[in-house]
């Protein structure tokens, strides 16, 4: 039902658009969306028609919902209606939006449209929002913002309470407050809950907790949200190496993390090396080129050692020909067992269920998992052989003995491959079915003919 109200207010504004009756579809955007809602319609408008009559609609919005309507916008729409407004418009926007929504729009700003939004702000916010924008990429300190509410734990719940009524509306979240001291540094933490029911004449000190759990503002995003999966916080503290609190992380910004994180693991998972956030219809041809062209290279090249590993026993294909057909499948199961076997492991470590010190746990898993596999497998392919295909129990031995090592084979780098990786600082997600399989696929060839001459005697 949401998809098609969706799709009968998008249908509308650009009926009405393509009429030019602007008046009608802000009417029509404002009676039937939300904010989020009008940002979507604005996208399709951009996409179907074009980016004037996007910006033409966007100034007919009330100021006191547009610069949330930005904020729902994709960085390439947002950066184009910034180059086709006012400076006044834009100063409007920036002045609306949170902190940290401000400070992801300038991230992505040409510089000579941000020297121009700092040189209207006073000293004290070039300085904040300098301090901001020089955070490393992917860091704590690139996520947070600096709206929250701060107490001492000398303010009486009074106090706390008249301080929370007056500034609650500009900050990010109000039901944890922040207990600093003179310096600046974290002392606890106190929720709104505690506050409401607490009498007026106790302290902030007698309520607040001081064993809270915060992130340091130079980690990572990704174990940022783990920290939030673990302990299911609606916002976490932030603070410097003195551990003085200098900005919060909420959960919806959190959620836009994890969004990118599992975007690059699956992109990284399937050979495609992309650092941008820009959409699969966005980006150009070229781009998914360059992309995804280096990855398949080198798998390519893994594939003529491959043949050039066939190739060195063309003597034993020449005598027993029908060895040939079972290749594929030997392959591809093998490539199979090790994805299968990489793809729970790497989600294993994404998800902080394994960590290095588990990889004689994993690997003796693994070989268990891979010894009843391959049993069960090459059990079902010798009969098959056997009786279905007509070829003789040398033959069958030959490819079932080969199933049962490759599998256990596969089933061990599939789950090795990814630690190492992590080992050495790469990706583990790098270590998934592209590059599994081109490995099994050699290990596959190199085992099935060496069985092959053993057991016929070739």
């Amino acid at each position: 039902m949401e998809n098609e109200r969706m799709q009968t207010l998008i249908e509308s504004v650009l009926a009405l658009l393509e009429e030019k009756k602007y008046a009608k579809a802000r009417e029509a955007l404002l009676e039937n969306g939300n904010e989020a809602d009008i940002a979507e319609v604005l996208e399709e408008v951009i996409d179907e028609l074009d980016l004037d009559r996007a910006i033409v609609l966007f100034r007919t919005l009330p100021k006191s919902i547009s610069a949330e309507v930005f904020s729902y916008l994709p960085s390439d729409d947002q950066v184009a209606i910034i180059n086709g407004i006012t400076d006044r418009e834009i100063r409007h926007i920036i002045d609306e939006l949170s902190f940290d929504d401000m400070i992801d729009v300038l991230e992505e700003l040409p510089a000579n449209i941000v020297d121009k939004i700092l040189s209207r702000s006073t000293k004290e916010e070039r300085k904040i929002i300098n301090t901001f924008l020089n955070y490393p990429e992917g860091c704590a300190g690139s996520l947070m913002t600096i709206d929250y509410i701060e107490l001492s734990k000398e303010m009486t719940i009074a106090e706390a309470m008249a301080h929370i009524k007056e500034v609650g509306m500009d900050s990010e979240t109000v039901y944890t407050c922040y207990v600093k001291d003179k310096g600046r540094k974290l002392q606890g933490i106190v929720s709104l809950r505690t506050l409401v029911v607490s009498p007026d004449g106790d302290t902030v000190e007698q309520y607040m907790h001081e064993d809270m759990v915060y992130v340091n503002v130079l980690d990572d995003q990704e174990d940022v949200s783990n920290t939030f999966k673990k302990y299911g916080f609606l916002a976490m503290p932030v603070v410097d190496n003195e551990k003085r609190l200098v900005g919060i992380i909420t959960v919806d910004d959190i959620l836009d993390v994890i969004e990118e994180e599992n975007t690059e693991d699956f992109e990284r998972m399937a050979g495609v090396l992309d650092d941008s956030d820009s959409e699969y219809l966005d980006m150009s041809v070229w781009r998914h080129v360059k992309n995804r062209l280096p990855w398949l290279f080198v798998l390519m090249l893994s594939y003529v050692v491959t043949g050039g590993i066939i190739a060195s026993f063309e003597a034993v294909l020449s005598k027993v020909i029908s060895l040939v057909a079972y290749m594929p499948m030997l392959m591809g199961t093998g490539g199979n067992s090790g994805s299968q076997s990489a793809t729970l492991v790497i989600r294993g470590m994404a998800m902080e269920e394994i960590d290095l010190a588990d990889v004689g746990r994993v690997l003796w898993k693994e070989l268990r998992i891979g010894i009843i596999i391959g049993a069960v497998l090459s059990v079902l392919n010798f009969a098959r052989i056997c009786w279905f295909d007509g070829e003789g129990p040398l033959v069958a031995l030959a490819v079932s003995s080969a199933m049962v090592v490759i599998v256990i084979a596969a089933k061990t780098i599939g789950s090795m491959l990814p630690m190492a990786a992590k080992k050495v600082g790469i990706d583990p997600a790098l270590m998934a079915s592209p590059m599994i399989s081109s490995l099994t696929d050699m290990v596959s060839v190199v085992t099935y003919f060496a069985m092959a001459t053993a057991i016929l005697g070739i």
